[in-house]
């Protein structure tokens, strides 16, 4: 039991979550490319990424896992994108900070994501069996997956110009 739910009941409501976050990071990717705040959009994916990385330190797993490196880097990303953008509204350098910071954890999301997918789907994981992935075919993903956030990250910081009357 977690949270006085099933274990698989709390796996089903974590995986939601990180589902959510995922596709409203994606939505808020493209909406910084375009220069557009989307405020709405922005905060379900700070909550639901936030949510996402600290209901995975609730799993009863013994030991330390590398997955608590990715999300507690992910937490501290996400509390500086938030202060950025909530208490610092994004004035001089908090503009790209928040970009930087809240395109990462996003980043770190998508990491888990494809991890998780070549472990879960067969189809994957017949292409990268090992246990964590390690084949040509897992690093050609990631390896894509950073090339796209490094351009993208580039491209956000260089594009998102939010209204002077942000509040």
């Amino acid at each position: 039991m977690v949270l006085g739910m099933s274990l698989a009941t709390f796996t089903l409501v974590h995986v939601v979550i990180s589902l959510i976050g995922i596709v409203s990071g994606i939505l808020v990717l493209f909406g910084l490319l375009g220069s557009n705040r989307m405020s709405g959009m922005t905060a379900i994916f700070l909550l639901t990424t936030i949510l996402t990385n600290a209901t995975g330190f609730l799993f009863p797993f013994e030991g330390f896992k590398p997955s608590y490196v990715i999300a507690g880097l992910s937490l501290v990303l996400l509390a500086i994108a938030c202060i950025a953008l909530y208490a610092m509204k994004l004035r001089g350098a908090w503009r790209w900070i928040y970009v930087l910071t809240a395109m990462l954890s996003l980043y770190f999301n998508i990491f888990v994501l494809v991890i998780q997918s070549f472990l879960k789907v067969p189809f994957l994981h017949a292409l990268a069996p090992s246990v964590p992935p390690s084949e040509p075919p897992f690093a050609a993903v990631q390896g894509l997956v950073l090339l796209f956030f490094v351009l993208v990250i580039i491209g956000g910081i260089r594009r998102f110009r939010p209204p002077a009357t942000f509040a």
